[in-house]
């Protein structure tokens, strides 16, 4: 193993990108280096090849995804082509170089029936679009290089881009009450803390050729909670740091009426990855709360700039 390993990311602006990135830039022994568009384009499965070896990668991490649930049902063709087709192709590249891929996935793959958390060897039996496509992502990775990890994640939130916590305090900025779902049920997941758990994947992989440190991997945050739950932690949260605070609306997902069906329990048995990489994320309140006290302080901080 190199003294310096390159992590080849696909993605510029996601969470879990953004978070490897700083991950990068506070390590002595990852270089971090992101594709994205205009030079990467994942809609074109024919330029992919040509950009990833050129970075030189001494891993390949397959992170930018189509994540429009909703959208993705009536745009089934790019959601399988950003979600299945192009993670295909890397896995092809990957095995071409000889070198391991890791492919992140989703909760959504498992439709909700089950009463108790999902593990590896459940039955995948997505109920929309977006969960298809992921599916069928994970599929063609898996038949493309048997050199992989598949990471299914969920209920990504970080101090970056578009999620549910930055969402929800900036709606309770401008609102007293605040609607939000309470019978879907998950595992919430800090992309910081994920990012930290991928490069930990990343040198096992690197470090051992053990057939056991690849395969699919649930990999979540700790402990589960609603949509509701989380709203209320962020808010108590951000109320103790001065920022916003607004009520929390009990809703059912019936009185949310959503283009794309969503799983009622996706909560993830993260137990194999723990026993094999030795790895487990923490309790998702903890990290709620670094990741607010982040969100607070940057919209803070823009205010004075203004």
């Amino acid at each position: 193993m190199n003294q310096i390993s390159r992590i080849v990311v696909t993605g510029l602006n996601g969470q879990v990108v953004q978070s490897l990135v700083e991950q990068g830039k506070s390590r002595g022994d990852f270089e971090v280096v992101p594709l994205g568009r205009p030079q990467f384009d994942l809609e074109d499965p024919g330029g992919i090849e040509g950009v990833v070896r050129a970075a030189v990668p001494d891993v390949i991490i397959s992170a930018a995804a189509y994540t429009a649930v909703d959208q993705a049902e009536t745009d089934k063709t790019r959601a399988y082509a950003v979600n299945a087709v192009a993670p295909q192709e890397l896995a092809r590249v990957a095995k071409a170089l000889n070198i391991p891929i890791i492919h992140l996935s989703t909760d959504y793959v498992f439709d909700g029936t089950k009463t108790t958390p999902y593990t590896e060897g459940d039955t995948a039996r997505p109920v929309n679009v977006y969960g298809k496509s992921k599916w069928e992502g994970e599929r063609t990775v898996a038949a493309a290089t048997d050199n992989h990890v598949i990471l299914r994640t969920a209920w990504i939130y970080s101090p970056f881009g578009r999620n549910f916590v930055r969402t929800i305090i900036r709606n309770a900025r401008n609102r007293a009450e605040l609607s939000v779902v309470t019978d879907q049920t998950g595992n919430p997941t800090s992309a910081l803390d994920l990012a930290t758990a991928i490069i930990g994947v990343a040198k096992n992989l690197l470090a051992s050729d053990d057939l056991a440190l690849r395969g699919t991997f649930h990999l979540a945050g700790t402990g589960d909670a609603t949509w509701a739950d989380v709203a209320e932690e962020i808010l108590a949260q951000s109320e103790g740091l001065g920022g916003p605070f607004a009520k929390v609306n009990r809703i059912l997902t019936a009185d949310y009426p959503t283009a794309a069906a969503r799983p009622s329990n996706s909560r993830l048995d993260c137990n194999k990855i723990a026993r094999h990489h030795g790895i487990t994320l923490p309790h998702w309140k903890n990290s709620i709360e670094a990741t607010v006290r982040r969100v607070i302080q940057h919209q803070t901080d823009l205010e004075v700039t203004k």
